[in-house]
């Protein structure tokens, strides 16, 4: 038997670094996250602070940024460092996502030098997790809907407002929080131990159950001019910060699916039924054949995004197209697994409903696939169904 990626040695396209630093990513993952996953899973609480500290130390936390401690690796090598996180949980993965590629990249893009240097060496070591707020109760697909605002007073700003759905948020020290002021959208790092900050952490998920989400709630919290992100200006900058996280994403869910994949394909080798190993019969090598076949395409995806975004040229319906496709993908290849295992697919004891589940999540955040639909409709007509 093969491992899935395996099938068309699509390693043999990666560099000598780019596989060396996925096989360190992997061993992480295989020391400290898979002997522990499913407890925490199942009781919905994991060590996120333990956790940041450690890919911290391996310099996973705002890997693909350079200076201020980040380790500057190159887009491909970053997304191979998602697709084996995202192998262990998506939930870890989301913890490296959201502190590198939207809280850290919003201050090292949008953020003044006193703001990097105050805040990116501590959240690239995992010593301050960051949190990205910028979805609310009422306004997901459509964030140029935000209600919540800042007004000036005297040189200060007054915050108000409520922001959904964050990860990290209840362990997080910083948030990277976008509101509308009288010019338009902009953003703010706000401290979470500010007066007028509440954060309420989301129970009874059904996904995402290895991550910390939770509820942010800014009452007239008074910040100093210097919080402001002087380069954040529009609609633009926080939506650029989601098209680094959903690259990431691209890579991510062929991690999820291919543990799916793997677990099932040994599951079947050793399972017998009328007297012969399920992996003899037709109707299961066809499912795996499917399966196999949309992970090495999905892989061809990824890794042609990512070496597009290391030439420079990596635009946002591009990775609209990645993500579409290979998260969906990714679900059906993970629902398709669980039939193979039978009653043991819902069982704790194997990865493969707990990626199912997770992948639910992903599927709709970072852009739901209809917003990606749309996103390459619009591409493709040069005419918007957005409205």
């Amino acid at each position: 038997m093969t491992d899935a990626i395996g099938l068309l040695a699509l390693e043999s396209l990666l560099s000598a670094e780019e596989r060396a630093f996925a096989d360190s990513v992997r061993r992480l993952v295989d020391d400290q996250v898979r002997p522990h996953v499913a407890e925490w899973y199942e009781n919905g609480r994991a060590p996120v602070r333990e956790l940041a500290r450690e890919l911290g130390k391996l310099g996973l936390l705002g890997a693909h940024l350079t200076g201020y401690g980040c380790a500057g690796v190159s887009a491909v090598a970053y997304g191979l460092s998602c697709l084996e996180l995202e192998a262990g949980d998506s939930g870890v993965r989301s913890l490296v996502s959201v502190q590198g590629s939207l809280a850290m990249f919003a201050i090292w893009k949008y953020g003044s030098e006193e703001q990097k240097q105050q805040w990116l060496p501590r959240m690239a070591a995992g010593e301050a997790i960051g949190c990205f707020g910028l979805t609310e109760p009422d306004h997901g697909s459509d964030p140029a809907g935000m209600t919540t605002r800042a007004v000036r007073d005297g040189d200060d700003w007054l915050l108000s407002g409520t922001k959904m759905w964050i990860t990290n948020a209840p362990v997080g020290e910083l948030a990277v929080v976008w509101a509308r002021i009288e010019e338009g959208i902009t953003g703010f790092v706000v401290p979470l131990a500010e007066p007028g900050v509440t954060v309420n952490e989301i129970h009874h998920k059904m996904s995402l159950r290895a991550s910390a989400t939770g509820e942010l709630v800014f009452d007239n919290v008074r910040l100093p001019a210097s919080a402001q992100l002087p380069g954040a200006r529009g609609l633009k900058a926080p939506l650029s910060c989601l098209t680094e996280a959903r690259y990431g994403i691209v890579w991510g869910a062929l991690g999820a699916a291919r543990d799916c994949l793997d677990t099932a394909i040994r599951y079947v080798g050793t399972r017998e039924q009328f007297g012969r190993p399920l992996a003899g019969f037709q109707l299961t090598q066809a499912k795996l054949a499917d399966m196999a076949l949309e992970l090495q395409k999905g892989y061809l995806l990824a890794l042609h995004l990512g070496r597009l975004a290391d030439a420079g040229t990596l635009q946002p319906e591009q990775v609209s197209v990645g993500k579409l496709n290979n998260v969906r993908e990714a679900l059906k290849i993970a629902r398709t697994c669980r039939t193979l295992l039978g009653a043991n697919g819902i069982s704790g004891e194997y990865p493969i409903m707990r990626h199912a589940n997770n992948l639910e999540s992903v599927l709709t955040y970072e852009g739901t696939s209809e917003v990606h639909q749309l996103v390459i409709g619009q591409k493709l007509t040069g005419l918007s169904a957005f409205a």
